[in-house]
């Protein structure tokens, strides 16, 4: 491709390439086998070095700001493939948990300062969720099951009373 006139023209052709034409394509720009073989990255890259080759690359100042950007950049996503270390070699850590964190709160409840509310009997309910516990008529119970057995003088799931569990179910 090194005879065609334009930069857009090239550009055109590439898209229209398989990843293992662009793999081609990307070893004639680089000099060097791609370790990659997906498609988008294959052509952006190959399309960069393009530009390069044909309006120049970066400026020195432009070198020099990139390289003062990275030396700041204290996170690497992923290892090096080549320096992956043993546990027994990583470094130490500095701070660290004392004890775990136990997450009480069940996920199907909403947050605390949610009005639930349910229709029973011709009659409207309304419970209020606490952090750890629920407001129903002026007291404070624990469970959801407490405030349903209250109100219906039977033993009721809560979940089920206050149609959290599954909304789509039809309750009684």
């Amino acid at each position: 491709m090194a005879n065609t006139t334009s930069i857009q023209e090239q550009l055109a052709a590439m898209r229209a390439m398989s990843p293992g034409q662009l793999r081609e394509q990307y070893r004639e720009l680089f000099g060097e086998e791609s370790r990659s073989g997906n498609r988008q990255w294959l052509y952006r890259r190959c399309a960069w070095r393009l530009q390069v080759l044909a309006e120049g690359d970066l400026s020195e100042r432009a070198r020099a700001k990139a390289r003062e950007l990275a030396r700041d950049v204290d996170i690497r996503v992923r290892p090096p493939s080549q320096a992956r270390l043993a546990p027994s070699q990583w470094p130490a850590v500095t701070r660290s948990a004392k004890q775990r964190v136990k997450c009480t709160a069940d996920a199907r409840l909403p947050m605390p300062g949610t009005q639930l509310t349910r229709k029973y009997k011709g009659r409207l309910y309304q419970v209020e969720v606490l952090d750890g516990a629920f407001a129903y008529d002026g007291q404070v119970y624990q469970s959801l099951s407490a405030i349903a057995k209250v109100i219906t003088g039977g033993h009721w799931s809560g979940f089920l009373f206050f149609r959290i569990a599954d909304p789509r179910k039809e309750v009684r």
